[in-house]
């Protein structure tokens, strides 16, 4: 089991240069090199942003442009297109996930339009469909769009009403009702859906309130997102280890109780466990690069989070454009990029100095950004909530039951 360790996380750790680790004789890697090492070269997953306007005003949003409306043309849905159809198989389809913003708000009939440059790619297998709505606008029109296109469908709620208090419509009304609407017009239709939760300084003392609200609103998966600082939310009190380390500890105990619902976080970490056990190369696992595809087609690489985010340091964190660029392309020159050959330093440095290294793989890219104010940092509270407190509630858990 893990050692055990104190409670109180250490400072991150920065590593101006790579160098410092550097085995003697040994030349260092090239930028590309180490690119490959870390990155995976195909993307799982590719991010597309149809319009950055969101019909709502969670406290707790990172988007920096959810007031402005910028729908996405024809031509850009083509161009991405192009470029997915260059890196998808069979084999191995491409998630394309129409995310940040609230992509309803476009209507049905714009964004039919916008996913028709994708149908042949989907006939083929090549492509799976996915959309992250808050619920509020789904109609009967939206499920027969849903079953049409094979959309599968996320759902943003943060468990019961009293925890929903962050979500609020542009006159500062709760949302939650509407969401609740959305979902019963989903599970009408017969579309299955899953769910992402915010979990904040006031709902993380309850966990078992929140998997039980879960449970029976019908979802398959609930992804926890605790909440973090990042892009807009700057200032907001977000959880610590120690609080979460008790939620962790409790959600394990709830879901052996309740097979019946998948929590995201104990699922992956329970498949990282069977890697252990089969030896089946968990540790060889790169890390998706996750094109983030603006609606002006401007891509980011790493996080989608930094989708808008103005930095000249880092020239906005931009790839390229794909109407200039194919996805592939950008990313045979990614290791190019500032911001991305920083991470990989800070990724080096992870593996050097944190214990936690085998499960996480890395604090995220867009978190060390908003937090430590630089890549090639280590921890990040993010990853100190949403990894190492849930491996430590793990080896607590198996310490308790050893004992008893």
């Amino acid at each position: 089991m893990l050692q055990d360790r104190a409670r109180r996380p250490p400072l991150p750790v920065i590593v101006p240069t790579l160098e410092r680790t550097t085995v003697a004789r040994t030349p260092p890697l090239t930028s590309r090199e180490r690119y490959r090492r870390r990155i995976s070269p195909r993307p799982r997953s590719v991010v597309v942003q149809p319009d950055g306007f969101c019909n709502v005003a969670c406290s707790y949003c990172y988007l920096p442009g959810k007031d402005r409306r910028t729908p996405m043309t024809s031509d850009v849905a083509e161009a991405i297109a192009r470029s997915i159809r260059e890196i998808a198989t069979v084999d191995a389809p491409m998630d394309l996930v129409w995310h940040a913003g609230e992509p309803l708000a476009l209507g049905t009939s714009r964004l039919s339009e916008l996913t028709d440059p994708f149908e042949s790619l989907r006939h083929e297998g090549l492509l799976h469909h996915y959309v992250q709505t808050n619920g509020t606008l789904v109609s009967d029109r939206w499920c027969e769009f849903f079953a049409e296109r094979e959309v599968r469908v996320g759902v943003s709620i943060d468990g019961p009403a009293e925890f929903n208090t962050e979500r609020v419509d542009r006159r500062g009304k709760p949302v939650f009702d509407r969401t609740l609407r959305g979902i019963a017009r989903l599970r009408r239709h017969g579309i299955g859906f899953s769910t992402i939760a915010v979990v904040t300084v006031d709902s993380i003392g309850r966990p078992e309130d929140l998997l039980d609200f879960f449970a029976e609103l019908g979802c398959h998966t609930v992804g926890i997102n605790i909440e973090e600082r990042e892009g807009a939310n700057a200032h907001r009190p977000v959880p610590m280890f120690e609080a979460a380390a008790e939620f962790w500890n409790r959600a394990i105990a709830w879901t052996r109780s309740n097979p019946g619902l998948t929590v995201r976080e104990i699922d992956r970490l329970g498949a990282y466990l069977r890697s252990l056990r089969g030896g089946d190369g968990w540790q060889s696992v790169r890390i998706d690069p996750i094109p983030t595809v603006s609606s002006i087609g401007d891509v980011v690489l790493l996080s989608p989070e930094l989708a808008g985010v103005q930095s000249p340091e880092y020239h906005d964190f931009q790839a390229g454009n794909v109407l200039q660029l194919t996805i592939r392309d950008m990313l045979a020159n990614a290791h190019r990029l500032r911001y991305v050959d920083e991470f990989l330093t800070g990724l080096d440095a992870c593996e050097a100095t944190c214990e936690y290294f085998g499960f996480c793989r890395g604090a995220q890219a867009g978190n060390r950004f908003f937090e430590n104010g630089r890549f090639d940092s280590t921890e990040t509270n993010h990853c100190r909530v949403s990894r190492q407190a849930l491996l430590t509630a793990l080896s607590d858990t198996v310490r308790a039951e050893t004992a008893s």
